[in-house]
């Protein structure tokens, strides 16, 4: 039976880091991958952390096939809308999301996992990531308000048990950055009409309008997916972190198609989602999240061919 990886679930923690990694060239590929899998959180119930740990799809399936996802690829190229409007591609090797009740453990963990892999890995690119009051974006919006509940949640962003990769998860992460002059310039029924929703409540508003954020992620349309959304940033540079967990990669590449005009655009719309005048993305990769038994069982598996002693150097070396 595939368990999943049970950071994706943890809600409420109110400090994020997201760490993104590359190969070093000539690395052993199976032994770098181990050394993820031997990663581990304090073992703390008071101030603990959780982490989340992902792999581009190609690697994982080139180390895993059995526990790969069928037909997930990576972010490794641009997607591109009729107007120019770009979804950039910023593919990485290894993801780690670590979350916690507070950043200093975060910052620890943080510091441990790049240690431990700094052998054969290169730390690209690295964000912090907070609450903006409690469950607002920082547009001033209500943020997944279409997220499946806890017990939901599962069937949506997780594979289901006896399908290939079971228990495993594709997740799409991007940085989006604000441009908070203009949106804070909008009238709040400006800012409602790009949004589709109510600022007070998150009602749909009605009827929707096709060129909003809404009509354009449209959920009925494309699949549902599960959102970990997080603020980054700082005064002068900050927006959004778009964390979203589906176990199928087709709803989340439809919506970005969608979203910059490519494909699946609603009869009578404009050219591309409204919130794209007021958000750009900056980032975008696809990371396989394996199941938590599959990527627990990787390391040993490894370690076993290495050794008398059975414990893989390259495992052994990785924080624990």
């Amino acid at each position: 039976m595939g368990f999943p990886q049970p950071g994706i679930f943890a809600l409420g923690t109110a400090s994020h880091a997201y760490l993104e990694f590359d190969l070093r060239p000539g690395c052993d590929v199976e032994g770098t991958v181990a050394r993820v899998a031997g990663l581990r959180e304090p073992r703390t119930t008071i101030g603990g952390v959780n982490l989340v740990a992902g792999f581009r799809p190609s690697l994982w399936a080139s180390v895993a096939p059995d526990a790969s996802i069928p037909a997930v690829t990576g972010f490794d190229s641009p997607i591109v809308g009729p107007s120019g409007l770009t979804m950039p591609a910023t593919q990485h090797d290894v993801v780690a999301w670590i979350t916690g009740a507070s950043y200093d453990v975060v910052f620890d963990l943080s510091r441990e996992i790049q240690a431990g892999l700094g052998d054969d890995l290169v730390l690209v690119d690295e964000e912090v990531g907070w609450p903006y009051h409690h469950d607002l974006d920082l547009t001033g919006f209500i943020d997944g308000t279409e997220n499946p509940t806890l017990v939901e949640a599962m069937g949506v962003a997780v594979v289901p048990d006896g399908s290939p990769g079971g228990g495993g998860s594709v997740l799409l992460l991007q940085r989006w950055e604000h441009d908070v002059p203009a949106w804070e310039g909008l009238a709040t029924a400006a800012q409602e009409a790009v949004i589709g929703r109510r600022k007070a409540d998150s009602e749909e508003l009605d009827p929707v309008p096709p060129d909003s954020h809404v009509g354009r992620t449209d959920q009925d349309r494309f699949g549902r997916i599960f959102r970990r959304n997080i603020a980054y940033g700082t005064v002068r540079r900050h927006g959004t972190l778009f964390v979203g967990f589906c176990a199928f990669q087709a709803p989340l590449v439809a919506m970005l198609e969608s979203m910059v005009g490519a494909a699946g655009s609603p009869p009578g719309s404009e050219p591309a989602d409204a919130l794209m005048r007021f958000a750009r993305p900056l980032t975008g990769a696809f990371y396989a999240i394996p199941s938590a038994d599959r990527l627990a069982a990787f390391g040993p598996a490894v370690a076993d061919r290495s050794g008398d002693d059975g414990v893989s150097p390259a495992a052994s070396r990785g924080p624990s």
